[in-house]
C-alpha cells in the first residue's frame, strides 16, 4: 500500500468516527455542534484526494 492510500484510508476511518459522534450526540446541541464541525473538517482534508493536480 502506498501511503496516499494509507493516508486516505485514515481520513475514511475519521469521518466514519465523526458520524457515530453525530448519532452519539442526538439530543445535546452543543455535541451536535462540535460533531458536525469536526465532520466538516474531516471532509475538508479530504478534498486534495478529490482534486486533480493538473
Amino acid at each position: 500500500m502506498s501511503n496516499h492510500q494509507i493516508t486516505f484510508i485514515g481520513w475514511i476511518l475519521f469521518v466514519i468516527s465523526a458520524l457515530g459522534f453525530c448519532i452519539a450526540s442526538i439530543g445535546s446541541f452543543w455535541a451536535m455542534f462540535g460533531s458536525v464541525f469536526f465532520l466538516i473538517a474531516c471532509l475538508v482534508f479530504m478534498i486534495p484526494f478529490f482534486r486533480n493536480d493538473r
